[in-house]
């Protein structure tokens, strides 16, 4: 056994394998031939590495993966920005192998794989644009920009359904960005130029951002009407086949130009459903321009009786095709001709054709999609053209108006605007203010209230309030007409007045120069029987008298007090608010004012009224008038027993949003207690001395 022993504790590996098969043989001798189970634990530890030792291998390990991923991620960013500048210059090749090979340093980064989705758009590669998306969504699952990326390439492969679901994934990720499904470029650039660099556009779109769900619907109608087509077309449907025999004929060159005219007129008649319409774009009858005798007549500055009837004939071609068909609206504006030309019809002088040019474009007014696909083009001409036709004296100027109304509020349209609006649109608006007696007011007035809206650019409405000729005209307009008590008149009065109030947001000389006059012509128009006409001539008013005390002088004479006293006594909220403020203007630089306030308002119980509404404006001025007014003698005794301590202390130590409520309720506490000592035992009752003593700093700086 002590031989066994030792053999079993050798340092030589061969006589411990011999010591333990002759330990086992015995083994089994001993137990009856039985094997032994029982194992040899050979494991051999370390017993030289101690525990902390193995803890800073670990560290050690992941400072060098840490600094391995770093110098990764610097060679990943660096091949991505080569990538960028590949793209940018339309080498998408390139661009993917730069992409790729920023891959194998970092397989994580979203971006690579986005921008490298991109770049296989570009070259139609559209399985692998969206392999990468979904990679990009593993490495994070709200990445906005994958979700589009491969919604566009589904739409590439006509995967309706799937596009439809990119788009909603997106705005499920945050409702907030839906504003960029509405033509929001510049909201885009925002959101994702960042990965492409500020000169690169990032996504593929033409113009504007489109409206992706619904774009992806309008293509999955496309196809499926130019199916529809195919068929009726192969079914011998008599419609279709004299469309397509139609279009064939008028694709032959060298013709009579009554040859084109007839043929086009007779085409136009025969659209009549969505087929024919489909059929005429399927069939080139777009490209009917590209024929040098009808794209003469269209494009001819001066044109004869014939060539006149050949466009006119065009422009209702044009119309029955695009009727209710949103790819006909585009491609016809795809053609450069057509969207070149539009402006020139609209100006030719020609009656007829002005007409139909209106006509067709308000096919495109009238609904988002149209106004989109309008906005793209150059309508820096536009509001000048448009608004000229407020001199027309039939239907056209009714047209031209309507498709401002639908154009003013897109904001492109009214970034154009702004090119030509000092050398175009302001001079001929002045000369339709200066002539409005010899034009059709009810256009005349549509025209005004659109110059009111575009008042919403701050530019637009600075140039329009340094102009002279502009206040002139209003005040022109403002001194009434022969027929002034007609419908028309009134609206053209009631949009002046609006438009005025826009423009009295500006503070320069020349509304300074007009303050007088412009007050004038409001007080004369606050007995006028529409009650529209004298609420905006009461906030015309509440404007323009900051701008001129001697216009606070004039009107306060004239008896503008009693007239806004009625006005609260009886008046709505709006009329309130303008009236309450036109007083304050009055009472704050008139003492004359302050005088008839109180003469005409005993106790001052309308302006208590007002302290007690749930309006913050009206309780602000309210309380200004009165502080103003606590001024005279004897107004602040007439209070004696009135609610007035109580009104004043619940508004100075409320909690309302304007500041000015506290500030104005608090100064006009002070006035009260410091001419008529008598309401200090009433303040003191209702525990307001802290807030009478904080208000006396606001006392001291008025």
């Amino acid at each position: 056994l002590a031989n066994l022993l030792q053999g079993l504790s050798s340092a030589d590996p061969a006589a411990k394998d011999r010591a333990a098969a002759e330990a086992e043989e015995r083994l089994r001798e001993q137990g009856g031939g039985r094997e032994s189970r029982t194992p040899l634990n050979r494991t051999v530890i370390n017993t030289s590495v101690r525990p902390y030792g193995f803890l800073a291998i670990l560290e050690k390990d992941a400072r060098e993966r840490a600094a391995r991923r770093q110098r990764n991620e610097h060679l990943a960013d660096a091949l991505k920005e080569k990538g960028n500048e590949a793209f940018r210059k339309g080498d998408f090749a390139t661009a993917i192998q730069r992409y790729s090979q920023g891959l194998e340093k970092l397989r994580d980064k979203q971006e690579l794989f986005t921008n490298r989705a991109q770049a296989y758009l570009k070259l139609h590669e559209y399985e692998k644009a969206i392999s990468d998306c979904e990679w990009a969504l593993k490495c994070n699952q709200k990445c906005i920009k994958a979700y589009f990326l491969m919604g566009k390439a589904h739409l590439a492969l006509k995967h309706f359904t799937e596009a439809r679901q990119c788009y909603e994934k997106m705005l499920q990720i945050d409702p907030q960005k839906e504003n960029l499904f509405k033509g929001k470029a510049e909201s885009l650039s925002a959101l994702f130029g960042a990965e492409f660099g500020a000169e690169q556009k990032p996504f593929p779109c033409s113009a504007a951002f489109p409206d992706c769900v619904h774009e992806a619907s309008l293509e999955e109608k496309r196809l499926r009407d130019e199916e529809r087509a195919r068929r009726e077309l192969q079914a011998g449907n008599a419609a279709a086949l004299s469309m397509q025999e139609l279009l064939q004929r008028l694709h032959s060159p060298a013709q009579d130009i009554l040859y084109y005219t007839g043929g086009i007129r007779l085409l136009a008649g025969a659209v009549s459903s969505c087929t024919e319409q489909t059929l005429f774009r399927t069939n080139n009858g777009f490209s009917i321009l590209r024929n040098e005798t009808v794209r003469w007549a269209f494009c001819a500055e001066r044109k004869s009786t014939a060539e006149l009837e050949l466009c006119v004939s065009l422009l209702l071609l044009w119309q029955a095709v695009c009727a209710g068909n949103e790819e006909n609206q585009r491609v016809l504006l795809s053609q450069p001709d057509v969207s070149a030309q539009l402006p020139e019809l609209l100006s030719s002088g020609t009656a007829q054709i002005q007409k139909e040019t209106l006509a067709l474009i308000s096919l495109y007014s009238e609904n988002e999609s149209g106004r989109r696909l309008l906005v793209r083009q150059d309508l820096s001409r536009w509001l000048q053209i448009l608004m000229a036709f407020v001199k027309s004296t039939d239907a056209r100027a009714d047209s031209a108006m309507n498709i401002l109304s639908d154009l003013i509020g897109e904001e492109r349209f009214r970034a154009q605007c702004r090119v030509l609006f000092a050398t175009g649109a302001l001079p001929l608006f002045t000369q339709l203010l200066a002539c409005a007696r010899q034009v059709q007011q009810g256009a005349l007035a549509r025209a005004v209230g659109t110059m009111g809206s575009l008042c919403a650019d701050v530019g637009i409405r600075a140039q329009l309030a340094h102009s002279r000729d502009c206040w002139q005209g209003c005040l022109q307009l403002l001194d009434g007409c022969p027929d002034a008590s007609s419908p028309g008149y009134q609206e053209c009065v009631f949009a002046v007045l609006g438009l005025m109030m826009n423009l009295l947001l500006e503070s320069n000389e020349i509304i300074q120069h007009f303050a007088v006059p412009i007050s004038g012509r409001c007080l004369a128009l606050l007995s006028h029987h529409d009650g529209r006409i004298v609420t905006r001539a009461t906030g015309v008013l509440s404007r323009v008298l900051a701008a001129s005390p001697s216009a606070v002088e004039e009107v306060v004479k004239a008896g503008v007090v009693k007239k806004m006293l009625k006005f609260l006594k009886a008046g709505g909220q709006l009329t309130s608010t303008y009236a309450i403020k036109t007083l304050a203007i009055c009472t704050k630089g008139s003492r004359q004012a302050q005088e008839d306030l109180m003469k005409w308002d005993k106790r001052f119980q309308v302006l208590l009224k007002l302290l007690e509404s749930g309006s913050e404006l009206l309780v602000a001025n309210a309380a200004l008038c009165l502080s103003q007014c606590l001024l005279l003698p004897g107004a602040a005794a007439s209070l004696l027993g009135s609610r007035v301590v109580l009104l004043l202390l619940r508004q100075a130590g409320g909690d309302a949003q304007r500041t000015s409520v506290q500030e104005n309720s608090a100064i006009a506490l002070g006035r009260l207690c410091v001419a008529e000592p008598r309401h200090i035992p009433q303040l003191r009752k209702l525990n307001g001395l802290a807030i009478l003593n904080s208000s006396m700093k606001y006392v001291h700086s008025s």
